[in-house]
């Protein structure tokens, strides 16, 4: 019997067969995954589309339920940084609004443990002549408060409780670059900066170029120019790109920071320069690592971030945050710099950066004040 080219059609149909039952399968469990992410899930689908419509509100039910998504993490160690930053983009969709009444209650608790309208500075209201003001680190040493030392201090705090209505605090993050937010910076009514960053004109477009009060901490001064012995003009020059704004310096924090600290006083005085030097009360920094230490920031010090936000808190109505991040990637993934005008990464173990973030995202969900993390529109 010939046999060649003979084909069995029951084995076409048995093929046939095995496919269409593959294809039934893959169905049916896309359905049934489907189903599951419409009945039981986190909605997905409804967001994609909510999102595709441009911004939510914030007390809508999406965002309510993305927001409780970053405050279920109570510890940063809970989720991995990729997660984080997953639940970070998602909240990014909802326009944020503040929560009056949680806002209230955060600044009732910086009130009662820190006290920024009376003791940011010192004052010769809160620091009288013949003082023995104790450092904030070297709670060993005294500094007897000459009348000398007492006339460098202002006669009292220059700024009151929720003075302003809209603050910015800046951050020196490389999250910052690229963001094109000088122009909604430059519009608040109150700007902190850290560390007499570059504000030119190479960068005044993501950054601004406003301030109202800038930190300088003494190391700075120590480095960059050799503490003042000798030449001090180009110190004073940095300044002048800070139009109209004061200089706050730690004097008091430890023993070593004092006379480089009075020494900017000094020099700015023998300018004739009437921008306002101020130094931060010790106690009033020794009151905030505490109270920061609660929510779980330890560190050897406070960034400087961390000290003017919280002043920013009982200083400012509503409080926006641009430039600060902890991570060598950027929500996306994408790797960034530490800061926006170079690279250099902080001593390790010096501050507890990761966990002031995580505490401002926290915030920002509740509505306590707004990290700006993306491009301004």
């Amino acid at each position: 019997i010939l046999r060649m080219g003979y084909s069995d059609p029951t084995a076409n149909r048995d093929l046939l067969g095995n496919r269409s039952l593959c294809f039934i399968f893959i169905c049916a469990f896309g359905l049934v995954t489907l189903l599951q992410q419409i009945l039981y899930g986190k909605n997905y689908i409804k967001r994609y589309l909510e999102r595709s419509e441009g911004s939510l509100e914030f007390n809508s039910t999406s965002c309510k339920e993305l927001r409780q998504e970053i405050t279920d993490v109570k510890v940063l160690t809970m989720v991995k940084t990729s997660e984080l930053f997953e639940r970070w983009r998602n909240l990014q969709v909802c326009k944020w609004e503040q929560n009056k009444e949680e806002t209230d209650n955060f600044k009732m608790s910086l009130s009662r443990c820190c006290n920024a309208p009376s003791f940011l500075f010192t004052t010769k209201r809160n620091t009288p002549s013949g003082t023995k003001l104790r450092y904030e680190v070297d709670t060993s040493g005294i500094l007897h408060i000459s009348p000398e030392i007492f006339k460098m201090f202002p006669d009292d705090m220059p700024y009151s409780k929720s003075q302003f209505k809209k603050c910015a605090v800046i951050g020196n993050g490389g999250i910052i670059k690229n963001s094109k937010c000088g122009r909604e910076i430059d519009a608040a009514d109150f700007v902190f900066r850290c560390n007499i960053p570059p504000i030119s004109d190479i960068y005044s477009e993501d950054v601004g170029s406003k301030t109202d009060l800038v930190t300088v901490n003494p190391s700075i001064i120590t480095e960059r120019f050799q503490k003042l012995e000798k030449w001090r003009k180009p110190f004073y020059d940095v300044l002048r790109n800070y139009v109209n704004s004061s200089v706050v310096l730690p004097a008091f924090y430890n023993t070593r920071n004092t006379d480089v600290s009075f020494r900017v006083k000094y020099m700015l005085d023998d300018f004739e320069s009437a921008r306002g030097v101020f130094f931060f009360h010790p106690q009033y920094l020794l009151n905030v690592q505490r109270f920061w230490a609660v929510q779980g920031v330890r560190a050897k010090r406070l960034s400087s971030g961390l000290m003017l936000v919280t002043a920013a808190m009982e200083l400012c109505e509503e409080v926006h945050l641009y430039g600060f991040w902890a991570f060598p990637m950027n929500p996306s993934g994408i790797f960034i710099t530490h800061h926006y005008y170079d690279n250099v990464k902080p001593r390790p173990g010096f501050h507890a950066m990761p966990y002031e973030i995580f505490n401002f995202m926290h915030m920002h969900a509740r509505g306590i004040l707004h990290v700006h993390t993306g491009p301004c529109r």
